[in-house]
């Protein structure tokens, strides 16, 4: 117990209210990896929305299509496993001069600060603040690991030899409500992620 506490005392509203603070938000403790990754994901502001098989990702994605209203325009995506469900939907990403949304996977899921993992396999050489303001990730419950310590391990056991560059991740979702030091240089995104279940 601090002097101050032990002279002066505390009142328990104080703590209840340090506790309710923006950046003193109470953690659930011994959480599974995935719930922890939700928690942290939905905490920073992004959209999740899980998927137990294939239809369920292409119904889901035509109700995000639906919800902004993004049919038959344009889209930043650099892969071709992808182009399948944007040709679906008419959907234009050849040379795109103002794409509404990046649609891309990703190498993992941070589970302890929430973040999506990207390479240059998902957006070639671009920075964060080069893509546009709307993101639609497609992942799998396989790619949530619990810190990005993890993350980088397994880009580079996956990759082995053909190690991918820009390797950045993205953790704010939504506009800061103050700007702090914490969100300094970093470019919010509107995110939705797909996640698939594969385990």
């Amino acid at each position: 117990m601090s002097l101050f506490r032990k002279i002066f005392g505390t009142s328990n509203e104080d703590s209840a209210e340090d506790n309710l603070s923006e950046y003193n938000t109470p953690k659930p403790e011994n959480l599974a990896i995935d719930d922890l990754f939700t928690f942290n994901f939905k905490k920073n502001g992004g959209k999740f929305i899980y998927c137990e098989n294939l239809d369920e990702v292409k119904e889901q994605f035509e109700n995000i299509l639906e919800e902004n209203d993004w049919f038959e325009s344009e889209v930043l995506c650099y892969e071709s496993k992808l182009y399948n469900l944007l040709d679906d939907n008419k959907l234009e990403y050849t040379s795109p001069l103002a794409p509404k949304f990046f649609f891309a996977s990703c190498e993992n899921l941070i589970a302890d600060e929430g973040s999506v993992l990207f390479s240059s396999n998902q957006i070639k050489q671009k920075k964060p603040n080069e893509l546009p303001d709307n993101i639609v990730i497609l992942a799998t419950t396989s790619q949530i690991l619990e810190n990005k310590s993890d993350g980088l391990r397994v880009i580079k056991k996956k990759y082995d030899k053909d190690y991918p560059t820009n390797i950045t991740a993205i953790k704010y979702f939504e506009k800061a409500k103050e700007e702090d030091f914490l969100n300094y240089g970093s470019s919010a995104k509107n995110l939705y992620l797909l996640l698939l279940e594969d385990l």
